[in-house]
């Protein structure tokens, strides 16, 4: 069956032709719309002293994301807490490490990022071990940041600085579409809270915890990304509408565990722990 219309559930692009998506909709002539299914909010001052986290304990913050840049210098504002000049920032991406820009003079020694790889950003923060973290998270929020953080022993308080909720999904009609392009847990828990999982157009997800979220919601999922094959969303719907166009079968995605990742995580582990002894100070003699 063609696929005459995509729903992505991202903001629409400032400049239509310049969005990746726009090469797809031409070489296929389907037609892309774009609406958020969630939206990012800043938690209030209330709501973050109710975590009983002080910021000015901490010398370094980790970022994922630029709603938590915002709602973090928005809560330092009203809380009237003046942030020193010694403060460092680890972000998961450059485009966050930029946005800081927003806030504090953009200065080398203080702002570091990591590729927005996983592997990339855990070994960008090892590098800053000595550090106490503030990590600034969303909610909800994938585990696997802060459970790695205690596997390799970082000092880290964790805070919820945003807040993720529905949009208004009532101007949707689902019946419209051939292809969902979903991004996040969150965009499946909308779609399934606002829609449910009967009779769902194709869908499409970005992210193994996206991935989870929607087999476990026990929605088929037949085109994913990052994959090998497919490393961005807009790869794995071309693969995907390129199938339909032939005619050919199209098997369900199945959940794959990210063994690369486990081995990873185990190595550094055994690093640290080896730094650790390296360092420890030979006992005195009696």
């Amino acid at each position: 069956m063609k696929v005459k219309k995509v729903l992505v559930s991202q903001p629409r692009p400032a400049i239509i032709e310049k969005s990746p998506f726009y090469e797809l909709s031409e070489k296929y002539k389907v037609e892309i719309a774009y609406k958020p299914f969630i939206r990012v909010v800043g938690v209030s001052l209330k709501e973050f002293r109710a975590q009983r986290v002080e910021i000015l304990t901490h010398t370094a913050v980790i970022f994922t994301s630029r709603t938590t840049v915002d709602s973090f210098f928005h809560i330092c504002e009203e809380a009237r807490i003046t942030v020193p000049e010694t403060m460092k920032y680890i972000c998961q991406t450059e485009a966050v490490a930029l946005y800081l820009q927003k806030y504090i003079v953009y200065r080398k020694r203080k702002i570091s990022f990591a590729d927005g790889s996983f592997t990339s950003f855990i070994e960008l923060i090892i590098k800053h071990k000595d550090e106490k973290f503030l990590l600034a998270l969303s909610e909800p929020h994938k585990p696997e940041l802060p459970e790695t953080l205690a596997k390799l022993k970082m000092s880290f308080d964790p805070a919820i600085l945003a807040r993720t909720v529905a949009a208004d999904m009532d101007d949707i009609a689902l019946t419209d579409y051939g292809l969902l392009a979903l991004y996040s847990p969150s965009d499946v828990k909308t779609l399934v809270e606002k829609f449910g999982t009967e009779n769902l157009p194709a869908v499409a997800v970005f992210g193994e915890g996206t991935l989870r979220a929607a087999l476990d919601a026990g929605i088929t999922v037949l085109a994913n990304a990052p994959t090998p094959e497919a490393p961005s969303m807009v790869k794995a719907i071309d693969i995907y509408l390129n199938k339909v166009q032939k005619g050919e079968e199209i098997a369900p995605v199945e959940l794959i565990t990210d063994t690369q990742k486990e081995e990873f995580i185990r190595s550094q582990q055994h690093k640290l722990a080896k730094k650790s002894r390296a360092r420890r100070p030979a006992e005195p003699r009696k």
